[in-house]
């Protein structure tokens, strides 16, 4: 069996597990939450992409994407020694509802972020460096 494969099965809850609180907890911390939106908005972010855009160091940041995709909330892909991340496609309405509106009324926590991310140079097309 595919070793990614079993990454990404191994790595989080079932959906059927998205509960409330399981939710909620994951997005209680702001670095969660705004690299959940910035994940959303990007579409699929690298881990060293999510350290430069939070000028955070690479073991937090994998710690915090840690505690979403054990939530339900990103799913990872792993090319060679870098994993990438995207939002589970599979989300409950109300989960992706909550993720429309929190992005769609609080775009300031995403700013710095953004602007970081789109000056980072040499941004990986397909892997990281």
């Amino acid at each position: 069996m595919n070793r990614d494969f079993l990454y990404q099965q191994e790595a989080g809850l079932k959906l059927e597990d998205c509960s409330p609180v399981t939710v909620f907890k994951a997005l209680s911390d702001e670095l969660r939450l705004a690299a959940l939106l910035l994940i959303r908005g990007q579409k699929e972010l690298c881990v060293c992409e999510l350290t430069e855009a939070f000028a955070v160091s690479q073991p937090k940041v994998s710690r915090h994407l840690a505690t979403l995709r054990e939530a339900g909330l990103v799913e990872t892909e792993r090319r060679g020694q870098w994993v990438y991340y995207s939002v589970n496609p599979q989300l409950p309405d109300w989960v992706a509802r909550i993720l429309d509106e929190t992005a769609q009324n609080n775009k300031a926590l995403i700013e710095t972020p953004m602007a970081k991310l789109q000056a980072m140079a040499e941004r990986p097309a397909p892997q990281c460096p």
